[in-house]
């Protein structure tokens, strides 16, 4: 099997053998590869594996009303061997299903993960979450709510969720953030981002 991928300015990548190494609830796909180099020419052949596991989306609940985000936390078997342990404090997030949007994830999983209602979704950025070895993509969004009432225990007993929300201030969870307490991808870009636009999200989303 030989296949070609291009890539701007011309870069090409050349797939010469492609194998699933394990299927299991993600996927590991093992490839021989070469590819352009920048000082010209192909690289030797090579041989990578990929963590394919899908692309999810996520989204930052924040109340400009009361200048309040929710946040959630969970167990993460990623973050076991991780200095604070492996409850990690997030922000709603899902996997995208075969022919899903990525607003109707977030919308969906704000209910089930927080009992939240969300209002106007802003769209903040796509990034790759590990590209060295995945091929993750996030759907990173801000959304508005109310967030009278949120808190206490929610996720689904099905997908074995043991997720806690709290709700706490924009300033207390940029505390949270500078002191490392925060620590997981998606929640820091999308502090980063409401703190860039959080006057303007106030201004909008108050009135």
């Amino acid at each position: 099997m030989k296949r070609k991928q291009r890539g701007p300015d011309g870069a090409r990548v050349e797939i010469l053998a492609e194998e699933c190494a394990y299927q299991g609830f993600f996927r590991l796909e093992k490839y021989r590869l070469r590819h352009s180099l920048f000082a010209g020419g192909m690289s030797a052949p090579l041989q990578r594996e990929l963590f394919e596991r899908g692309h999810a989306a996520a989204v930052l609940l924040y109340d400009a009303v009361h200048d309040v985000v929710v946040i959630l936390e969970q167990f993460r078997i990623g973050a076991l061997q991780a200095p604070g342990g492996p409850w990690l404090l997030e922000i709603v997030a899902g996997m995208i299903e075969q022919g899903e949007d990525p607003q109707q994830v977030v919308r969906r999983e704000a209910q089930e993960e927080a009992g939240a209602k969300i209002g106007e979704l802003v769209f903040i950025c796509d990034y790759l979450v590990s590209p060295g070895g995945s091929s993750e993509r996030i759907s990173l969004y801000c959304g508005q709510v109310d967030s009278t009432g949120l808190g206490g225990l929610h996720g689904l007993a099905e997908e074995y969720e043991d997720i806690r929300v709290s709700t706490m201030s924009f300033a207390k969870a940029w505390e949270a953030l500078m002191q490392g307490e925060i620590n997981s991808a998606s929640p820091i870009i999308a502090l980063q981002w409401l703190a860039m636009n959080r006057d303007r999200l106030r201004n909008r989303w108050q009135s």
